[in-house]
């Protein structure tokens, strides 16, 4: 007969490496839930609202600067829901990529 020699430890590391990557996945999801800066405006004149709804994302703004995360629409039409929901604006980024002068002005109701 051959005894089997068990040992605590790699069942215990096992478990604690377990443990830590299911603790980075709830921290991404968390971070995913709570929705990063996906959108940011630059408006004319402060916001009259610090923070609104617009075409289904919370946007949060704070003097003439706004942000929001991502949301189902197209950035030209998130632009101009904004656009319509503050006045003028001066820059419209999504995922960092700032609007050219005449996707701006689309976005403002100029073009």
């Amino acid at each position: 007969m051959s005894a089997k020699i068990f040992s605590p430890l790699p069942r215990f590391l096992m478990l604690g490496g377990l443990a830590f990557v299911g603790s980075i996945g709830l921290a991404s999801t968390a971070a995913s839930a709570a929705g990063g800066v996906y959108y940011r405006a630059d408006l004319s004149a402060p916001a009259q609202k610090a923070r609104f709804v617009s075409r289904g994302v919370v946007w949060i703004c704070e003097g003439t600067s706004c942000t929001a995360p991502r949301g189902t629409s197209r950035p030209a039409i998130m632009c101009a829901a904004l656009a319509k929901e503050t006045g003028t604006l001066t820059s419209f980024a999504a995922e960092g990529k700032l609007f050219d002068a005449a996707d701006l002005a689309r976005c403002n109701g100029e073009g």
